[in-house]
């Protein structure tokens, strides 16, 4: 008994340590985006300068949005062509299926160095050269098999008989699938979908390959102002996207149903 005791408490220390390790320095960056002193220098004492600050610095307002559209372009398009592909290799059987579905995983263990290089030589070659265009495709093109990989494993979950009895019942192959099929894989989809956001948004390497002088992302231009001096509006713009997304995906778990039509 007493040992059962013991291995609960330091089961649940282990996992105080595990979150400390992960949200301690979250919040630290929050907070000294709070702070007087551009050095972290305490005592700690409140301004928002850094936040009005960062509403005059132009480029790296303009670097969050184009990180900002090119996530959104890069969900929606994954997403879709995602989705589209799970059910294609889901209903059909074809010669060489299993091969393709084994290429897609070394797009997600290739490190992101060498997925950069090849597709800064691939997009030169083909005259699209670099550039937000360059990097969106890039983009798509790493967060594609994520969205696939996510919502193939949810259908593995999904009941063909469910199909079935909605064509016995008259349905045509497009409302099985809208109304059958896809509230089903719903939450796969959506977990994709933000899989799919989340590379694109935080991806650095191939877009630090791709960009162009004034046509940048965000983590590439917290990476330019890092090398010229930190400067804490960099928490301030890093403080605001985590509050955001949390507040997205919290509403997202609050409000958004999953499952069928009953």
């Amino acid at each position: 008994m007493a040992t059962t005791r013991v291995l609960e408490w330091l089961g649940r220390f282990y996992i105080v340590l595990l979150l400390a390790f992960l949200y301690l320095p979250i919040i630290i960056m929050a907070l000294m985006s709070f702070n007087t002193s551009p050095f972290y220098q305490l005592p700690f004492e409140w301004t928002t300068d850094w936040y009005a600050s960062l509403w005059q610095n132009d480029q790296l307002i303009a670097a969050t949005w184009n990180s900002i559209e090119i996530a959104v372009i890069t969900t929606i398009i994954s997403t879709v062509l995602g989705a589209m592909a799970s059910l294609a290799l889901y209903r059909h059987e074809f010669r060489g299926k299993k091969f393709l579905q084994a290429l897609l995983f070394p797009p997600i263990a290739i490190p992101w160095l060498i997925t950069g290089t090849a597709m800064l030589i691939f997009f030169f070659g083909v005259g699209i050269g670099r550039g937000l265009v360059a990097i969106l495709l890039g983009h798509v093109a790493l967060a594609l098999p994520y969205v696939i990989v996510v919502v193939s494993a949810r259908l593995q979950t999904f009941a063909p008989e469910l199909e079935e009895a909605a064509r016995s019942l008259g349905a045509n192959p497009w409302q099985v699938t809208m109304r059958v099929t896809l509230p089903w894989i719903m939450p796969g989809v959506i977990a994709g979908g933000l899989f799919a956001f989340a590379v694109s948004f935080d991806q650095f390497v191939v877009s630090y390959f791709l960009s162009t002088p004034g046509q940048t992302t965000l983590p590439v231009e917290i990476y330019a102002a890092i090398r010229k001096g930190f400067t804490p509006e960099i928490n301030a713009v890093s403080t605001i996207i985590i509050v955001v997304s949390m507040a997205l995906m919290l509403l997202t778990a609050r409000f958004f149903k999953f499952g069928g039509e009953k």
